[in-house]
Order: C-alpha cells, then sequence, then structure tokens
C-alpha cells in the first residue's frame, strides 16, 4: 500500500480540484512506475515535499535509488535534462525519467547517509555549496533548450508588482521601483551564461558516498552565475545582520564579482518582500 507524506496531505487539503485529483490517485502512479522499472519500494521519506512523493528504492540488482513522483511545475521542468547533462558531477544521477500531462518521474541515484548540508554551521555551508556549484556550472549543450533566467524572473517580477499594487506601503515605493527593474534587467545583461539550478540551498545538498555532497532537486535554467547563490544568501541568519559581509564572503568562494551578486540579492529581497517583512531592512541596506 503506497502511503502519502505529510507535507503532501497538507497540500491537496487545501488544494483545488485537479492536485487533489492527482493526490488521489498517486497511489496507483507510483505503483505503476515501480512495476515499470522493477522496483522495490520503502516508505516516502517524511515529513516530504509539498508537490511529490519521495522514497528509497532499489532494482533488481539491489542498486540503492530513489524514486521521485511530482506534480508537474514549470519551475522544475527541466530538472531530469539539468541532471543528465552534469552527469553525476556534483549533483545526483538520473536513471530514468517520465513525464505525462500532470506527473514527473524520475529514478535517481540514492545519497547516504543523506545528510542535508543545513545540518553543518552556515560558514562551513558557504564552502560546500559554493564548491558544488563552481562544478556545475557549465555552458549548456545538447540538444535540449533550456530556458533562460530572464522568462523567470519576468513572470516573478509581474507577480511582485501585482501584490505591491495590492498593498501600497509595504516597502518604499523607489525600492520597489528600483529593484524589480533591476530583477528584469540583470538576466537580461550580456554576462557568462551557465547552467543555472537557481534553488540552491543547503537543504537540497547532501551527504553522499560516490562524493561528500550532492545536489537534489534543482529548477534549472539558463544564465548569470551571479544569481545561482542568492538562495543561500536568503536562508543565511548573517543576512540580517551584516548582508555586505555574507555576499562579499560567498562571492569570494564562488569566483563571482561581488558587486553583482550584491545587485542581484538587492533586487531578489525587494521582490520576496511583499510577503517576507523581514527582507525589508534588508532590501532597505543593499540598495545601491
Amino acid at each position: 500500500m503506497v502511503t502519502l507524506p505529510e507535507e503532501l496531505l497538507k497540500t491537496a487539503a487545501n488544494a483545488d480540484e485537479k492536485f487533489r485529483a492527482w493526490a488521489l490517485d498517486l497511489p496507483s502512479v507510483v505503483a505503476g512506475y515501480a512495476a515499470r522499472w522493477d522496483l522495490r519500494l520503502g516508505e516516502p521519506y517524511q515529513p516530504g515535499g509539498a508537490n511529490s512523493w519521495v522514497a528509497p528504492a532499489s532494482d533488481q540488482n539491489d542498486r540503492a535509488l530513489v524514486l521521485k513522483v511530482s506534480w508537474r511545475h514549470y519551475e522544475a521542468e527541466d530538472e531530469a535534462a539539468a541532471l543528465g547533462a552534469w552527469a553525476g558531477r556534483g549533483a545526483v544521477r538520473v536513471f530514468a525519467h517520465d513525464t505525462s500531462a500532470t506527473t514527473t518521474a524520475l529514478l535517481l541515484e540514492r545519497c547516504d547517509p543523506g545528510t542535508p548540508l543545513r545540518e553543518l554551521p552556515e560558514p562551513e555551508q558557504d564552502e560546500v555549496l559554493t564548491g558544488v556549484l563552481r562544478q556545475l556550472w557549465q555552458m549548456p549543450t545538447g540538444e535540449h533548450e533550456f530556458r533562460p533566467l530572464s522568462q523567470m524572473c519576468q513572470a516573478w517580477t509581474a507577480g511582485s508588482e501585482a501584490k505591491f499594487a495590492r498593498t501600497p506601503g509595504l516597502l518604499d515605493a523607489g525600492l520597489v521601483r528600483d529593484g524589480l527593474a533591476l530583477f528584469r534587467q540583470l538576466p537580461a545583461e550580456p554576462v557568462e551564461s551557465v547552467l543555472l539550478c537557481t534553488d540552491l540551498h543547503a537543504g537540497n545538498v547532501l551527504a553522499a558516498q560516490r562524493r561528500p555532497w550532492l545536489v537534489i532537486d534543482p529548477k534549472p535554467y539558463r544564465g548569470d552565475p551571479c544569481y545561482d547563490v542568492l538562495q543561500h544568501l536568503l536562508n543565511c541568519e548573517r543576512l540580517f545582520t551584516d548582508p555586505r559581509e555574507l555576499v562579499r564572503r560567498v562571492a569570494g568562494l564562488a569566483g563571482l564579482d561581488a558587486d553583482r551578486v550584491q545587485t542581484w540579492l538587492f533586487a531578489r529581497c525587494v521582490h520576496e518582500a511583499a510577503e517576507q517583512p523581514a527582507l525589508r531592512p534588508v532590501a532597505a541596506e543593499l540598495a545601491p
């Protein structure tokens, strides 16, 4: 009997009819992939993700695997293609994948022991995460056309503009104007373009045996590598005490232009500030 993890059950309870129907059918979908790929499944990881069913698995050759069956959404549309392009360099390997109108299924390398990087102190996270990123950044090659970062930023900016318009006064109007303008402008500038994770933070880097640390759950786009350290910066407590020093440290470890990373971080903080009040003073402090 396939059970659903806690976070997925919570999402389904508050979701629209289409997602609830998908979640209701998920046990049979998971069983279908297990039969198709000849897998023995364990219980799903708890509390799990909001939009996916993920569990340890093994095949007829006793390989240590993970089956991930997700609600298909645009941010993770190219996950399998990116993992295939990285071919195990800094990220988990993908052995099989399948996509339908509403579902994405991935058969992945299992990380053992699987301890998340977030259990280490933040300064150690900086070193590991930037080291992994430097392995991943490459020019997109092959037949797959990865979406440009500008596409994601344009969509996010439109959403932020609507939120600030509905509730004016959340943040200084000049900061909103300048930050969102930069969020549109920066990804369109003629800089080095690499294959990005975009959602890389210490919860998405796991301890493994093949390599000390491997990335999971990328949301790939192609674009400016300075963008790729932002999610880690946003998750650091040091962001609220000395954001400029944090930027200098992480940019230096990653081999990036600290001024450009800081400009990106300002723009991203403005974007997030509509729903995250704690980022409003950070945006003001980082303003160019």
